[in-house]
């Protein structure tokens, strides 16, 4: 037959959602500036930015359920698979070059004070107040760790057929990321220095919240992921839903880490700690 399929790609139907989401991101980024820019750019910036966030969320919505409805329909052969985790490695990529750049500011930072002359009120950090690394932020280091160690048991419960040990283990995931956002969250209440005040609270604050913008996301990521456990998704042999959910949380993991050591602690050795 001249229409058979003789190929193990997946080849998508036309659809709409690239073009609305394409459409959601301009609104979003011009609501954005004029937001950040209210005296020059036109009014209303912060209802244009919440309209194109919307936009966007909603695609993101569309468009993964597009992708679990071809996972049902068989859609998703070994090869679609696979380029499915070379999408995923590629984007925890682009995200480990994003943090990069943020590490790079703080060294930066740090190492070359004497480039850093006072220019609006933005003064070099000698002398400020840090937070003690071994307080709340080696609490939340052992609670990532230990996120890292159940949703490796729910991966291997997974696979192994124990649907129930799948749901436990995300659980228990799911409440550790909650925990470490509530932590982390009194820390930043409670911070001896404010953003944007010196180098080193801004390469701090920018760092660390990036770093706990996708804790957010990926506890989300976990969430859908629970939700269609116990709706009967996932087998031993395809899961990649769940796969892609356990590598971000695994590179968030790992991001944190090198947070903890770099800014936490190398950061802040010698400098007077905060109620220290």
């Amino acid at each position: 037959m001249s229409g058979a399929k003789n190929h193990d790609y997946h080849i998508l139907p036309p659809a709409i959602t690239p073009f609305i989401g394409a459409m959601s991101a301009l609104i979003m980024a011009v609501g954005a500036v004029s937001w950040m820019h209210p005296d020059s750019m036109p009014s209303h910036g912060g209802a244009i930015f919440i309209l194109g966030l919307l936009g966007v969320l909603g695609t993101m919505f569309m468009w993964w359920s597009d992708v679990i409805r071809e996972a049902h329909a068989g859609d998703h052969t070994p090869v679609v698979q696979l380029h499915l985790r070379y999408g995923m490695i590629l984007f925890i990529a682009s995200e480990v070059m994003f943090f990069v750049g943020w590490f790079w500011a703080f060294f930066d930072f740090s190492l070359f004070p004497s480039a850093l002359p006072p220019i609006d009120g933005l003064f070099p950090s000698k002398g400020i107040e840090v937070m003690n690394a071994f307080e709340l932020p080696l609490l939340n280091t052992l609670i990532l760790l230990c996120s890292g160690t159940t949703v490796t048991w729910a991966h291997h419960a997974l696979i192994h057929g124990d649907r129930q040990g799948l749901k436990t283990g995300l659980w228990l995931t799911i409440l550790l990321g909650i925990t470490f956002t509530s932590i982390q969250a009194y820390e930043y209440a409670h911070a001896p220095f404010a953003f944007g005040t010196t180098p080193y609270g801004s390469s701090f604050y920018m760092a660390t919240g990036f770093h706990g913008f996708h804790v957010l996301v990926g506890t989300i990521f976990l969430i859908v992921n629970l939700i269609r456990a116990y709706k009967g998704d996932f087998t031993p042999r395809q899961h990649f839903g769940f796969e892609a959910a356990a590598w971000y949380w695994h590179f968030v993991d790992v991001v944190w880490l090198f947070l903890f050591v770099a800014v936490y602690v190398w950061g802040g050795w010698g400098a007077p700690v905060h109620g220290g």
